[in-house]
């Protein structure tokens, strides 16, 4: 009988994010007959927010992902696990400057964004790491897991990484979300919705600025916190939008709120590979979004389960015309996205990853 393959999934907390869901979703699905799977966490137990109860959970309850250095250290020294996974730059830096200490090891880095695109968006993501610190760490790790097409080109063209230590793996539906029925009830004003972070990067602005210039009924929900949020706001009182915006900012039920709406707008300057428009696609919630690297044209077919817009014009032009010919059906808005994002489809992609790191022969 073949070994298990035991490996340890590292995140920064298990708060809510794209990341956090993918990675303990994946360690929790892996086929236990081949795999044991660790998930080990910088952060406090007391801000989990994903189901864990059924995985080996390690809390090393520190505040901060520098402050878990020694912590990680010693846990892999101990533990001793064939393959490390980790996700999101900061943490994947730390941990690849690690990696030549424990060459029995496998290390792999699961990049989160387009790097190049969101430090123009984001400066916070180049105050813990220059950019030549992540070029380097990326140089020490066996693998990196790419979401999309343009994250896997921005690695090779701007970090330096060698094509053939990529591997493009999309994220899975981590939901078995039902698809509603009815597309729209033109009975009443057309519901907008978007649920994201509430950072620079996401655009709220120029979807603020959109909404702004149109002219009919609408409502419009926001779902999401952090660093943004007062400048958001005054945007919208600014813009005389509050009596249309209704605001949540964490819900365990985004499931109702995306089939209560006709419409998820998008309006990030950079993604990774957006799990919530995955989400709004199985429920059959159709998806207006700015053109922007990150995957969006994997997910979205023009016409079939959204639009990608170029310009602010164009992006108030097609949301006139949504409001009067609203063409989507939710049953094919959401077999285009179960097609390529099922479950089964992406665990077998991680775990056939995982078998030939370590059956790779030297």
């Amino acid at each position: 009988m073949e070994k298990k393959i035991n490996i340890t999934f590292v995140l920064p907390s298990l708060i809510p994010g794209g990341a956090e869901r993918i990675l303990s979703f994946v360690a929790l699905h892996l086929d236990r007959s081949k795999f044991n799977a660790t998930l080990l966490v910088v952060g406090y137990e007391k801000d989990t927010v994903y189901d864990t109860k059924d995985l080996h959970v390690i809390y090393l309850n520190k505040p901060r992902v520098l402050k878990s250095f020694f912590s990680l250290f010693h846990y892999f020294r101990k533990n001793k696990p064939d393959i490390v996974v980790s996700s999101i730059v900061h943490l994947n830096t730390l941990i690849a400057f690690m990696s030549p200490f424990f060459r029995r090891t496998k290390f792999v880095s699961r990049e989160a964004n387009v790097l190049s695109v969101l430090a123009k968006h984001n400066p916070y993501t180049k105050s813990i790491f220059p950019k030549w610190m992540v070029t380097t760490g990326y140089k020490l790790v066996d693998k990196i897991i790419c979401q999309s097409k343009d994250m896997q080109n921005d690695m090779t063209t701007n970090y330096g990484v060698k094509k053939e230590k990529t591997t493009l793996i999309n994220n899975p539906i981590t939901n078995t979300f039902q698809t509603k029925p009815i597309a729209r009830d033109f009975t009443k004003p057309i519901h907008f919705i978007t649920i994201g972070r509430l950072s620079k990067e996401k655009g709220h602005d120029r979807i603020l600025e959109a909404l702004s210039q149109v002219d009919f009924p609408f409502k419009y929900t926001i779902i999401g916190n952090g660093i943004e949020k007062e400048t958001i706001f005054n945007d919208i009182e600014n813009k005389g939008l509050t009596s249309k915006v209704n605001y949540v900012p964490f819900t365990k039920h985004v499931e109702t709120y995306l089939a209560e709406s006709d419409l998820f707008l998008q309006g990030s300057y950079v993604e990774g590979f957006p799990n919530v428009l995955i989400e709004s696609c199985v429920v059959g919630t159709p998806i207006l979004a700015f053109n922007a690297p990150g995957g969006l044209d994997e997910i979205i077919e023009n016409g079939k389960n959204g639009y990608i817009a170029n310009t602010l014009d164009a992006y108030v032009e097609k949301l006139n015309a949504l409001n009067t010919d609203f063409t989507f059906t939710p049953e094919t808005v959401s077999n285009i996205v179960k097609s390529r994002f099922n479950k089964s489809k992406i665990i077998t992609e991680y775990e056939l990853l995982f078998k030939s790191l370590i059956h790779k022969k030297p």
